[in-house]
């Protein structure tokens, strides 16, 4: 059945079936009142008559438009069949109270095939062809009606009657026509409108697609050099582990810009996700505290916490992004204040089924105008000119911590004055969570037989430099395809798999191993990727991946997902 033809015949024949109760309701309704009023027995075999056309036609309608219509001469036929009887009998009243009701018969006829018309303009919207069909009727209705009184009148009389009765009719049509403009204008409106968002979020997935691929591309060289400053200063003393140290605080600052820019970018695109793990948010706070104390010192400022006691140890929400959010504002206070103190003031009350934890970050610093304080959270916008120059920044940091507060299902406000500092308030609300059962103690991953597969010489360098302080000296391949071949010769321990290479992705190389039998089939696979996403994280696990590495490489998340892996094939093995 074809619902969308361009004849419009199937989307009439839908909307009259919708009112098809009360074109039902009202002919019996306007029997029993003529029948009452005017003693008229026969209307009742009018509505009768009228019932049964409607009947006829919500019947026959899906049968007739089974099939596309094809041609406008078709099309013409099946909506004369369907709407011309209905409109032909009801019509009939109006001759019959033309004729028969003394004085003001001509009014009410006349009305009733306005009414009539008016209710075809709702019902024949977006086709000619069904509101000519059951408006034909009508229309001859009022050209034969004042000719029946011809003789028994006056001629100008019968005149102006006849100038009324086409007054209605072009009314009507009038109407019809200009209620089909409206309608066609506004569909215009909603399909530019339509595409103009299409548009956008082609835009917007562009833009997305580019962040990933340049992050990607971003991430091998951050890689290394985080790697290499890290193995410097492990291995040399004096003036050239301080340089050693600044190599890296670079790599970190590189590594935070590219975390925004992907972070803003999934959030514009819908696809940032949290999570909701037990974790204890005591010790979450006092690691984020414990970490700018150095920096507060050394600006000569002092970093207090107020409320500490009153926060609950464990609950539930996503202990990286709460992470990340105070790591923003405490780090934004940091720049913007000169002298004073920054103040971290906790609160924690008793919700349903959890509690509603309130974490404030209050500065001494100049304070901010109430424009200001409106543009804080817009992407990219800094306070003035010299805000950049002076303080770093991309002016990322504040919009993404709102839109993660919002995402965790709490909020982000900021308030402040000139002159008073300014605070900024984090409010969320987290389950309670009992602390896990202590952790077995580490597997011993040194002496561990290792090969990583990628296809980019500066990570597999990178990632040995990493394992160096472990002692171990990767083997490595260029390739899936390589990787695939060695696997099949030779036993590993662990394999670090790169999730995007050319010609096979880890993915299917991962896919591949595990259907295959042979020395490494069940083998715990690391997917290293820089698409750190939970959905990405989905896929590779659903290919048979064990665990995974965000780049840049941190050293501890490596070590411990290859503590992790071994731990899990040991207990394999033993079972």
């Amino acid at each position: 059945m074809d619902k969308t033809d361009r004849f419009g015949i199937w989307a009439s024949a839908k909307a009259r079936r919708r009112h098809l109760g009360l074109r039902i309701v009202t002919a019996v309704i306007a029997a029993a009142v003529l029948h009452f009023a005017l003693g008229w027995w026969m209307t009742w075999f009018w509505s009768a008559a009228f019932v049964a056309t409607q009947m006829l036609e919500a019947w026959a309608a899906p049968r007739l438009l089974r099939n596309p219509i094809a041609t406008p001469a078709e099309a013409a036929n099946i909506a004369v069949a369907l709407f011309f009887p209905g409109a032909l009998v009801f019509g009939g009243l109006a001759v019959a109270l033309w004729i028969s009701v003394p004085g003001y018969g001509p009014a009410l006829g006349v009305a009733v095939i306005a009414s009539a018309m008016i209710n075809l303009i709702a019902l024949s919207r977006g086709s000619r062809l069904a509101f000519a069909a059951s408006a034909t009727p009508y229309g001859l209705y009022l050209l034969v009606m004042p000719m029946l009184d011809y003789g028994r009148i006056a001629g100008p009389l019968l005149t102006t009657m006849m100038i009324a009765v086409g007054l209605v009719m072009l009314n009507i049509i009038g109407a019809w026509i200009s209620t089909e403009e409206a309608r066609r204008a506004q569909m215009q409106a909603a399909e530019e409108a339509e595409h103009r968002r299409a548009e956008a979020e082609a835009a917007v997935e562009a833009k997305s697609a580019y962040l990933a691929m340049i992050s990607h591309e971003l991430r091998t060289p951050i890689s290394a050099i985080l790697a290499g400053a890290a193995d410097l200063e492990r291995t040399t003393p004096g003036q050239s582990r301080a340089q050693a140290r600044l190599i890296q605080s670079a790599g970190r600052m590189m590594r935070g810009l590219l975390d925004d820019l992907l972070d803003l970018s999934k959030i514009e695109v819908g696809r940032m996700e949290v999570e909701t793990v037990p974790f204890d948010l005591r010790a979450l706070v006092n690691e984020v505290v414990r970490m700018w104390r150095p920096e507060a010192r050394r600006k000569g400022l002092r970093l207090r916490v107020e409320g500490a006691r009153d926060l609950p140890d464990w609950v539930q929400g996503d202990p990286t992004r709460i992470r990340q959010v105070l790591n923003n504002l405490i780090s934004n206070a940091l720049k913007f204040t000169a002298k004073g103190s920054i103040t971290l003031r906790l609160s924690a009350r008793p919700a349903a089924d959890g509690w509603s934890v309130q974490v404030a970050v209050a500065d001494t610093g100049p304070g901010m105008t109430p424009d200001q304080v409106a543009r804080l959270f817009t992407p990219f916008d800094q306070l003035d000119a010299g805000t950049a120059r002076k303080h770093g920044g991309s002016g990322l940091g504040l919009a993404i911590s709102r839109e993660l507060a919002r995402l965790m299902g709490g909020q982000l406000i900021a308030a402040s004055a000139p002159g008073q500092g300014a605070v900024f308030t984090l409010d969320l609300t987290l389950a309670n969570a009992q602390a896990p059962q202590a952790a077995d103690p580490a597997q011993e991953v040194i002496e561990a037989r290792v090969l990583v597969i990628d296809d980019h010489a500066v990570n597999r360098q990178a990632i040995a430099l990493v394992l160096a302080p472990l002692g171990i000296t990767p083997e490595t391949a260029a390739s899936a395809e390589e990787g695939l071949e060695r696997l099949a010769r030779e036993r590993f321990d662990v394999i670090l798999m790169d999730v995007y290479m050319p010609d096979m992705d880890g993915r299917e190389a991962t896919r591949r191993l595990r259907a295959q039998p042979g020395p490494n089939q069940a083998a715990p696979v690391i997917a290293i990727t820089a698409s750190a996403t939970e959905r990405d994280w989905e896929a590779c696990h659903a290919a048979g991946m064990t665990g995974h590495v965000a780049k840049p490489i941190e050293p501890a998340q490596l070590y411990a997902a290859l503590e992790a892996a071994l731990a899990a094939a040991e207990a394999r093995e033993a079972a």
